[in-house]
């Protein structure tokens, strides 16, 4: 409950912050550099080194591969087809490719499926959406960036990416345990990143565009909160007869957009407007969207 709560003041907080005359239009850049330079590569740097990975893991960890995977099919191919401009279509993969699997997916499981099934969340958080956006999606957002393939300009976008370097050094260090006072001040910093990230979006948020994105939002929104959990429904089936680890991963990818995709796309200037409006609607609308596919997948309805 204490992350909803959260959620909902710091998302208000950028609300209001816009209307400040202390709070000049920069302010999301600032809030943003601090997140991709030390908030989300301290995260990396704790859960990384921290990770127990083995065979088990496997499972929920492939689902949100395989969603990105479908979100650049869907979305590449209808720019392909002249229905979206290639930064919208980018925009689109990496905000409704890529949920929200831990801070709103990990009290929504805990709500929905009880504790025993957050070891799954966190696979699924760890090895799926955070490896997914650090490669191909950190990858996609830097063509997006030049508007072409260059392995030059890709390889130097990438190796300024700072959480890339924290990957690195947290694999590297694997063997080595961290002093107490070191995961402490990791974890201390890994905290700032949601409050930070929803005040620069609540900032960001423009509701006036609305009318100029209405058609794309829906087309995105739907895709993440309809589309992608029914896919990994039917192709996750055959887990059925483990019900926590089913229903664990058919939640988890109907949560929100992810909110470090959605800061890395509008740091990127790849459709700042609608990544700030997918994830400002989709965290709400999610909450439905979750609660209903729970009832669903309990009841047995699908």
């Amino acid at each position: 409950m204490e992350n909803f709560l959260l959620l909902g003041v710091c998302f208000g907080l950028g609300l209001f912050f816009r209307r400040l005359p202390q709070f000049p239009e920069s302010t999301p850049k600032v809030l943003n550099g601090f997140i991709l330079f030390i908030s989300l590569p301290a995260l990396v740097l704790y859960h990384v080194h921290e990770l127990k990975v083995d065979a088990t893991s496997l499972l929920p960890s492939s689902m949100p591969w395989f969603v990105f995977g479908i979100a650049v099919v869907f979305f590449l191919s209808l720019y392909k087809l002249k229905v979206l401009t290639f930064h919208t279509a980018v925009c689109l993969v990496l905000t409704a490719g890529l949920g929200n699997t831990s801070f709103v997916g990990f009290p929504l499981l805990e709500t929905y499926l009880g504790k025993e099934s957050l070891g799954y969340g966190i696979l699924a958080d760890q090895l799926g959406t955070f490896m997914v956006l650090s490669f191909p999606g950190i990858i996609l957002a830097s063509i997006a960036m030049d508007g072409k393939w260059d392995l030059t300009t890709l390889i130097k976008r990438v190796l300024g990416f700072a959480p890339i370097y924290a990957l690195f050094v947290a694999g590297l260090t694997r063997q080595f345990p961290y002093p107490e006072a070191l995961k402490l001040v990791l974890l201390r910093l890994g905290d700032t990143l949601t409050p930070l990230a929803l005040v620069s979006v609540g900032f960001m948020l423009d509701m006036r565009t609305i009318a100029g994105h209405g058609r794309v939002l829906a087309l995105g929104l739907g895709f993440k909160l309809i589309l992608a959990p029914l896919f990994v429904y039917w192709i996750y089936s055959p887990l059925k007869e483990d019900s926590l680890l089913y229903q664990t991963i058919v939640l988890e990818s109907a949560m929100a957009p992810m909110v470090t995709s959605t800061v890395i796309t509008i740091e990127k200037n790849i459709s700042p407007h609608l990544a700030s409006l997918m994830l400002g609607i989709g965290i709400p609308i999610s909450f439905g969207t979750t609660y209903v596919l729970n009832f669903l997948l309990k009841g047995n309805y699908i």
